[in-house]
């Protein structure tokens, strides 16, 4: 729980605050921009909201941090919003919410499907959570793009009988995960479900492309905030930078309209533009 006795000097007065404990990871910033702001070393509360719909938005963002680092010096209860998980993207992807520190706060998403519903990464494992996915069917599928992200996989595995799809090279983080990829070549997983290679952060780094619209990009590729513009993470290339441009300039290859990262800014674009900023990301990043 955020301690108002800690709370960073950058944040602007108001109710709420974020402490010492954050571990920027970017989560609030991403999701609500127009509260959180960016400081050297941490996340901070750059505008208090004022409107009910927009307090109602930090207290979401409050149940998402991963270290419990965003408090409220108001009436209102953290509780509240828990009901509000998962949020939806787009019909029928949602953004699960409770990010996980084992992941660094990186994002998962569910996706609902007919034939079985998927999770892309894994959130926290709580109980207000699990209920929701119950209550739409459960879960088929956990689709995991790299070691990093993986947080409480096992468990979303065992409590749904799920089918866990995880490349080799990744498989020390769920060593008893029911489906092996292998190989740098794109597999169908299923209708509308594709998982693409992509190395180069990791050495088995994978995403998933949904409907030829959704593509699940884990650490590989985000929207730069910034810039305004389809970016990488060179800093943070665990394996090979070369090889992750090379991945990149693979997508090219795919279309899609949604990227929707672990880390990073998520962003819809028309299919034309965003094949624009990958071929310029690609161009820029040797």
């Amino acid at each position: 729980m955020a301690s108002a006795a800690r709370a960073v000097p950058e944040n602007v007065p108001g109710d709420f605050f974020v402490d010492a404990t954050c571990i920027d990871c970017d989560t609030c910033r991403q999701l609500a921009p127009q509260t959180f702001g960016e400081g050297a070393d941490t996340a901070f509360v750059h505008e208090q909201p004022t409107s009910g719909s927009e307090r109602r938005q930090a207290l979401q963002f409050l149940v998402c941090c991963p270290t419990g680092s965003i408090g409220t010096r108001g009436n209102e209860s953290a509780k509240a919003a828990l009901g509000d998980f998962p949020l939806i993207v787009e019909e029928p992807v949602w953004y699960c919410g409770f990010n996980s520190p084992k992941s660094y706060g990186g994002n998962s998403y569910f996706i609902e499907h007919a034939s079985g519903n998927w999770l892309v990464d894994s959130p926290k494992f709580l109980p207000q959570l699990v209920r929701q996915f119950e209550s739409r069917g459960g879960v088929k599928h956990i689709f995991l793009t790299h070691s990093d992200d993986v947080a409480d996989a096992e468990q979303y595995a065992t409590h749904f009988r799920a089918e866990r799809i995880i490349h080799r090279h990744e498989l020390h983080s769920q060593p008893g995960s029911e489906r092996v990829l292998g190989g740098y070549e794109s597999v169908q997983l299923a209708p509308e479900f594709v998982a693409i290679p992509t190395p180069g952060h990791t050495a088995g780094h994978c995403v998933l492309l949904f409907q030829n619209r959704f593509l699940f990009t884990g650490d590989h590729l985000h929207f730069d905030r910034a810039t305004q513009r389809l970016a990488a993470f060179p800093d943070y290339c665990w394996d090979s930078w070369p090889q992750q441009v090379e991945s990149l300039r693979r997508l090219l290859d795919f279309r899609f309209s949604w990227v929707l990262p672990g880390h990073g800014q998520r962003v819809q674009l028309p299919e034309a533009e965003m094949q624009r900023q990958l071929a310029e990301l690609v161009a820029s990043s040797h």
